[in-house]
């Protein structure tokens, strides 16, 4: 990413956090703003929506609630070991992990349907996917509760674990706009986090 992409991104959402009318980091209409390049299919959502507390399974056969999402920003993404858009972005998904992975980041991915784990860990091997944590939906009723519709899905959480954005079919995740927009949306929170 070139360092006057990011320097712009990150003066505009510091120069909006100037407003003390704006609460929990950039207003939707700074997020809307700041979106570039595949960035621009990104929906923004006026209030944040709760996510459907409905359990998931983790890989190991324990269960995991939505409502433990919790705590940092995190991109959630719907998909299937069978959808080949969702196969496509997983390297970039993985590169962003490995990038923006933090306390205040993490890309999470929930398999929907049909994907047994032998068949995910197959396919990560191949893709050389090392740093992606999967829950798993196989009867897709977090999917249908938080009205993911056709693969993949991607939605963007805040730290309350609610969904502030969505993105509907495949992106480039660990391209400079995407890195851009992700870094200053954390950067504006962790700013009004310190104040």
């Amino acid at each position: 990413m070139t360092q006057a992409l990011l320097s712009a991104v990150l003066y505009v959402a510091l120069s909006v956090l100037a407003n003390p009318a704006l609460a929990n980091g950039l207003s939707p209409e700074a997020m809307t703003a700041l979106r570039t390049g595949e960035m621009r299919k990104l929906a923004i959502h006026e209030t944040p929506v709760a996510l459907p507390d409905i359990p998931v399974a983790d890989m190991a056969g324990g269960v995991r609630r939505p409502a433990s999402f919790q705590g940092k920003y995190m991109l959630v993404n719907f998909w299937a070991t069978w959808c080949a858009p969702c196969r496509k972005e997983m390297p970039q998904l993985d590169a962003l992990q490995g990038e923006l992975g933090s306390d205040d980041f993490q890309v999470l991915l929930v398999a929907v349907g049909r994907n047994p784990p032998e068949a995910i860990h197959k396919f990560f091997g191949e893709a050389g996917i090392t740093r992606l944590e999967t829950l798993l939906d196989p009867k897709q009723a977090l999917a249908a509760a938080a009205g993911v519709f056709g693969l993949p899905i991607t939605l963007l959480l805040n730290r309350d674990g609610q969904e502030i954005a969505r993105m509907r079919g495949d992106a480039d995740w660990h391209s400079p706009e995407a890195v851009a927009f992700l870094t200053a949306v954390i950067a504006a929170d962790r700013a009004e986090q310190a104040n």
